[in-house]
């Protein structure tokens, strides 16, 4: 039994360091990531190597076709109108229904991304903009809203790299999303709809 929690810690260990420098922009889209490379670079077995990246393939962070090294997918600037296209309605549904409402999983979410330090990696920034906005969703209480949005995860987190050269001054960053939290929590219900809307136009219109 020792033999399988090892491996699947150095697993879950390796997709980890990867997912972080592809979240952190380091890795830019279209990278590839020769398996034999990786094993040599983190002294890790080319199974262990071939596990993580599966890992990040089905998180839709990697791209694999048969007979080619994994790369790093690329969300194009298509493809993010399409995804405000998609989440626009499903955060419009979240706003409506807690306007008046604070999120206690949503203001740690925004603590601990005030509490990041000026050279924190980007992907920790990711991490907690996208547990804030998730704490909003689940909140909702709505499962299949829950679902929906888990969908659009990957190409969202994908997205927020993208924002790491709007967003220089992690501040401004924090500053919007306090915005945020604080107009849905007063409410009412078309104030904290116009701040949702606002909030997604702002950032990704700016790329």
């Amino acid at each position: 039994m020792t033999t399988p929690l090892r491996t699947l810690s150095a697993v879950n260990a390796l997709a980890d360091a990867l997912r972080r420098r592809v979240l952190s922009g380091e890795m830019a889209p279209g990278t590839p990531l020769p398996e034999q490379e990786l094993s040599a670079q983190y002294g890790v077995a080319r199974p262990t190597v071939r596990e993580a990246l599966a890992v990040l393939v089905n998180e839709g962070l990697l791209r694999r076709e048969r007979h080619r090294s994994a790369q790093v997918a690329e969300v194009t600037p298509a493809d993010l109108d399409d995804l405000m296209f998609v989440r626009r309605p499903l955060e419009d549904l979240m706003a409506t229904t807690l306007a008046g409402r604070r999120i206690e999983e949503a203001d740690g979410a925004l603590a601990r991304m005030a509490a990041l330090s000026a050279d924190a990696p980007w992907s920790d920034a990711v991490a907690e903009h996208m547990a804030l906005h998730q704490a909003l969703i689940v909140a909702v209480g709505s499962p299949r809203l829950e679902r929906l949005y888990a969908t659009l995860a990957a190409e969202t987190r994908l997205g927020l790299v993208r924002l790491r050269t709007v967003y220089t001054d992690r501040d401004l960053l924090v500053a919007e999303h306090r915005d945020l939290l604080d107009a849905i929590g007063r409410g009412p219900v078309e104030a904290a709809r116009q701040a949702v809307a606002t909030h997604l136009d702002h950032g990704w219109g700016a790329d």
